[in-house]
């Protein structure tokens, strides 16, 4: 069992973002996963340019560490994302990463993984930001468990709690792959986006040839 910890602060080790990851694959390890820590800022990951050659031939144009970042979330169980509240949202490296992602949205990538997502923010939308990664986590099709939000402000104690919070969520993600829990409100939003996607594709199916095919490998589409 696998758990990957992504964090999108550019702080380095004096983030507090980092921390909050941190937790949580400190949680995950003590409940039996491996884990793995990736810093996204000190990556090399370019802006996507929407040319749709992944649509097309399931690769990016572009040479740069993505490639290496994606490989890793196919081969974790679970995800973890991290990302400090950046006016109101993800900061521009955790939303780089995310553009780049259109493939895995289109085939549903992460489905059968679970995830979580942490955020800091000085006074507001911690949990809005958190919120929203997990949307992301969603669309790529994995399952998630819970978000952990911590508003910094003058309180000097708010990220020890927060720590405290991100070890529970690992032990909750480790929980649920191991069996492998259902949220039937998350499930309806899965099928519903498979079928959106599949009657997407098959419009395109001359065009986003890798898509069909894989689609059609999982034997969903004629």
């Amino acid at each position: 069992m696998k758990v990957l910890g992504i964090n999108a602060s550019p702080r380095g080790e004096k983030s507090q973002t980092r921390r909050l990851v941190m937790g949580v694959l400190e949680g995950a390890r003590k409940a039996g996963a491996d884990v793995t820590f990736i810093d996204i800022c000190s990556l090399d990951i370019a802006y996507c340019t929407a040319c749709g050659t992944c649509y097309a031939k399931g690769e990016c144009v572009t040479d740069d560490d993505y490639g290496m970042l994606l490989e890793k979330m196919m081969d974790a169980d679970g995800i973890v994302f991290g990302s400090p509240n950046y006016i109101n949202a993800v900061t521009a490296q955790m939303k780089t990463m995310l553009d780049r992602m259109a493939d895995v949205v289109h085939c549903q990538s992460l489905a059968g993984k679970y995830g979580c997502s942490v955020c800091t923010a000085g006074g507001h939308y911690a949990d809005e930001v958190a919120d929203y990664m997990n949307m992301a986590l969603l669309n790529f099709g994995a399952t998630t468990v819970g978000k952990a939000g911590v508003l910094m402000g003058a309180d000097p104690d708010a990220i020890v709690r927060g720590e405290t919070q991100a070890k529970e969520l690992g032990k909750k993600l480790v929980s649920a792959i191991k069996t492998k829990w259902k949220d039937p409100a998350q499930e309806k939003h899965h099928e519903e986006r498979k079928e959106y996607f599949k009657r997407l594709i098959m419009f395109n199916k001359d065009l986003w040839k890798h898509e069909y095919e894989y689609w059609k490998g999982l034997g969903e589409l004629r």
